[in-house]
């Protein structure tokens, strides 16, 4: 909390963090795609907010899919929720420009044919999202 009893912006930035982590690693691995855990970073990050989040004890749901797809990088689109119920009010939206990184050669790297159907899956309207 910060010192107007909001959740600080920094610990929102880290709701997506360990949105996009379950996503990219954990997920990714239970679909057979564990390349993903090898190394992805990334390279941009926007995020408006749209309303103070307060702790009211209920959930916080954070959205995700994927808007754009190339050989060398994605964008992933955030809705960030204050509760699970329906109509439960937008405290936020992001994107990350996601590349993935070859970590031992300290540069970035194409998408595999897997990792990019895994992403494809998460697209706006697919199955994921």
């Amino acid at each position: 909390m910060d010192a107007y009893g909001h959740v600080n912006h920094a610990n929102t930035v880290t709701l997506l963090e360990e949105a996009r982590i379950d996503l990219l690693f954990t997920e990714a691995v239970r679909h057979g795609v564990p390349d993903m855990a090898e190394g992805v970073v990334v390279a941009r990050l926007v995020v408006d907010y749209l309303a103070p989040l307060v702790f009211t004890g209920d959930e916080i749901v954070v959205e995700m899919s994927v808007r754009e797809l190339k050989s060398a990088s994605f964008t992933l689109d955030y809705t960030v929720r204050n509760g699970r119920r329906e109509g439960s009010p937008v405290v936020a939206t992001a994107e990350t420009l996601m590349v993935p990184y070859n970590l031992t050669a300290g540069r970035p790297r194409r998408l595999s044919e897997a990792e990019r159907d895994f992403l494809a899956g998460w697209r706006a309207g697919g199955n994921g999202a």
